[in-house]
């Protein structure tokens, strides 16, 4: 492909771009898959084998939840290449100055001072969102050699991956909350207790405490709950961990989730890995996402967890939001999905005070661990 047909290529999207609102379809393809734009010889480079462990990442064990797959694509044409600029996540790595149509692409998007500062390393990622599809998401990795793009790569994997999972969850955030939202059962919340999160259309409360609450959406073939606990006074989140917020789980949900024999309730599940990491905001708010999973005492049922553990030092108030799910022989990873962006809408009131209770308001903590 001659360069001169991808700079032209590359005007008619522009120009489609600058008309007066955003017209374009919106990209297509699975939300766990990322086409990767590479020359064919480097499908086995360093390069690709960094970008597998970067993004080939299980979201919860025992659940076949792949986070995201890669799918590695080459082009020689036009046509192809508007063929892969389609998609919703596309990937282009190339050495800056690879004399192949993968790097010939890289050097028209970039321009020759951009490709400089990628010589000189100074840079290597470049996103591109919505740059020829809506709700599409594009990164460009490139450096001087497939060594160095890799190295680069394998450092800042975890940012390249939660760019990736950005992008996602805002998807399934308007997704999740495209029709019929209940926005009175988050105004309620937020009236009565100091915090909300964005409720899903069919869900139904099921439990109202002076500090629990829980929500339930039962369908035969994929029962799913939300529950919410609140502790006032808590200046200092210091001792929040794994463990401890596991412990308080079991404690809470031994009460309020219970199932249908008398002896059981949800727990977790221990014989599996368990994953808890920071959430980043751009709000005052602390937050901890758990990931896994969860099994029925006293019985043979299971499923996946996420759980939101927040710390808002305005009014030293501590939360817990969890979502779960019973749906055998169903996918789990949209549902997952779902979960992690609807915990993430959380919000919590920085004028509350504990005084808006009544006065024999008296809550302690759940047992630690």
């Amino acid at each position: 492909m001659k360069n001169s047909a991808i700079l032209l290529l590359l005007g008619v999207m522009l120009f489609q771009m600058a008309c007066e609102g955003d017209y374009r379809q919106r990209a297509i393809g699975e939300n766990h898959e990322i086409y990767v734009i590479m020359d064919e010889e480097m499908h086995e480079s360093a390069t690709a084998e960094a970008l597998n462990m970067a993004f080939n990442r299980v979201l919860i064990h025992g659940m076949s939840t792949e986070l995201y797959r890669l799918n590695f694509r080459d082009f020689s044409t036009n046509e192809e290449l508007d063929q892969l600029r389609k998609f919703k996540n596309i990937i282009i790595a190339t050495p800056i100055d690879a004399e192949s149509n993968t790097g010939q692409l890289v050097g028209a998007l970039l321009g020759e001072g951009v490709k400089e500062r990628v010589r000189s390393g100074e840079s290597f990622a470049f996103p591109l969102e919505d740059h020829w599809y809506r709700d599409q998401w594009a990164l460009i990795l490139t450096s001087s050699s497939d060594s160095l793009l890799a190295s680069k790569i394998e450092r800042a994997g975890h940012e390249l991956r939660e760019s990736a999972v950005h992008k996602e969850l805002a998807r399934w955030e308007e997704s999740v909350f495209r029709r019929a939202e209940q926005t009175e059962l988050s105004q309620d919340l937020w009236d009565s207790y100091g915090w909300n999160v964005r409720m899903q259309h069919d869900y139904i409360q099921t439990v109202d405490t002076l500090n629990v609450v829980t929500f339930r959406r039962y369908l035969p073939d994929n029962d799913r709950w939300i529950w919410g606990w609140w502790q006032d006074g808590v200046e200092n989140p210091d001792f929040v961990d794994q463990e401890w917020i596991n412990a308080t789980r079991d404690s809470l949900m031994e009460i309020y989730v219970r199932g249908e024999r008398e002896r059981s309730f949800v727990t977790t599940e221990y014989r599996r890995p368990i994953t808890t990491s920071e959430i980043s905001r751009d709000d005052r708010i602390q937050g901890w996402e758990t990931l896994g999973t969860w099994r029925m005492t006293a019985d043979l049922m299971g499923g996946p967890f996420v759980n939101f553990t927040y710390h808002d030092p305005e009014t030293d108030r501590l939360f817990m939001v969890e979502y779960g799910q019973f749906a055998p022989g169903v996918g789990k990873r949209r549902f997952i999905q779902q979960f992690r962006a609807m915990g993430r809408t959380f919000e919590a009131d920085s004028s509350f005070s504990v005084t808006d209770y009544p006065e024999d308001y008296i809550v302690s903590y759940p047992p630690s661990p």
